[in-house]
């Protein structure tokens, strides 16, 4: 499931994804704690993002989509994130919405 979300100032609602960027993750595991059906730690003590069918994702800038259940629980890992290396965007058009490069 993608989430659908009203972007700050379209009136069009977005598919939202979320990645992360493993140089920057520090591997304190603060959004495997907010979001476990979305991130886990890896045997290298890094995070990745994982596929709706609970696989572990782990190619460099591999994406899953933000189940809207867990919309704020992936929001809040990506602000609570010390090594700011969690991405969140709009599917549309690659425009971060939440994470350390959003406007």
């Amino acid at each position: 499931m993608t989430v659908r979300q009203d972007a700050p100032g379209d009136s069009e609602t977005q598919d939202l994804e979320v990645w992360i960027d493993q140089d920057l993750c520090t591997g304190d595991g603060i959004c495997v704690q907010y979001a476990p059906e979305v991130f886990e730690l890896d045997i290298d003590g890094l995070a990745y993002v994982k596929s709706g069918e609970d696989e572990l994702l782990q190619d460099k800038g591999a994406t899953t989509p933000v189940p809207l259940p867990l919309l704020q629980d992936v929001v809040d890992s990506a602000k609570e994130c010390p090594g700011d290396c969690i991405h969140v965007r709009r599917v549309s058009d690659n425009v971060e919405v939440f994470g350390p490069d959003a406007a």
